[in-house]
């Protein structure tokens, strides 16, 4: 919602800005000065990362509008998942939850809470660790040297897909002059042409630097910021998941291991405690 009303202001104030004192739109619109910026950006952006980094910017560009994967509602669910799963763990063992891990897909213990099932990624997850106490680990300290690993690397990845981005704002400007650099050379050949015509070419020369500066800095820049942002709010589902699984294997209840998890979250995120005491008291039986 807010990114689409940025792009408004944007172009209402550039566009209006210009145009209000007499300034002539059709100069401004320059479609081969854009191909010129925005292909050699990508291409750019092509010849400087791997295929991972590629897909991840086209998988998660309409984070932008829709914002992070997870929302409050969805913490309140991962937090009252977690609860079912200790709270079997404390009354059967451990190893009541190997069936569950196994086949995740068949499992009706994860069936309840949809959104957390259908995120595969999220549920490998918790499983793998599970599945480790299933096995027979432990010792916490240990698990959490091996959690904290796959985090890093989990958020080295979504970083450098941001990264990935806003390296491409970083290059528009001076692609911008390379467009304006060959607008003035295509003016060079019309040298002989009356003043009214070379202003033209010349205008149409300088539109591909400022065009350069303004998709950097009023778009591309700004995107890999708000990707970015995202990444880091989705972090803290991980986040929350490691708390409670080491609450859990310290041999912490069910509900202090969930609170460990609980508190670990941001503001905006964490629901109250007498939410998630609610929510897990409604839970439906086993």
């Amino acid at each position: 919602m807010f990114a689409i009303i940025g792009i408004i202001v944007i172009f209402v104030s550039v566009i209006g800005g210009y145009a209000a004192p007499g300034g002539h739109l059709d100069v401004l619109f320059q479609p081969f000065e854009w191909v010129i910026i925005i292909g050699a950006a990508v291409g750019s952006m092509l010849i400087g990362n791997p295929k991972s980094i590629i897909t991840g910017i086209a998988a998660n560009i309409a984070l932008i509008f829709k914002g992070p994967h997870h929302g409050k509602d969805d913490y309140l669910e991962m937090l009252s998942m977690m609860y079912a799963v200790f709270k079997l763990a404390k009354t059967k063992g451990d190893l009541a939850l190997e069936s569950h891990v196994e086949k995740p897909d068949e499992s009706p213990l994860f069936a309840k809470f949809p959104k957390f099932n259908g995120d595969h990624h999220i549920r490998t997850f918790l499983c793998d660790y599970l599945r480790l106490l299933t096995l027979g680990t432990s010792n916490a300290h240990e698990l959490e040297t091996i959690i904290d690993g796959e985090l890093e690397a989990h958020h080295k990845h979504y970083h450098e897909i941001s990264h990935a981005v806003n390296l491409m704002s970083d290059a528009m400007p001076a692609l911008g002059i390379v467009a304006a650099v060959l607008g003035v050379i295509h003016t060079m050949g019309s040298i002989t042409e009356p003043p009214e015509v070379l202003g033209h070419l010349i205008g149409a020369a300088l539109v591909g630097t400022f065009s350069g500066v303004l998709i950097s800095y009023g778009f591309v820049a700004p995107i890999a910021r708000n990707m970015q942002l995202c990444f880091d709010s989705d972090h803290y589902y991980l986040l929350a998941l490691k708390h409670g699984l080491l609450g859990h294997m310290q041999g912490y209840a069910p509900q202090v291991s969930i609170e460990f998890a609980r508190k670990i979250l941001p503001d905006e995120l964490r629901p109250t405690f007498q939410e998630l005491e609610e929510t897990v008291t409604n839970l439906p039986p086993d």
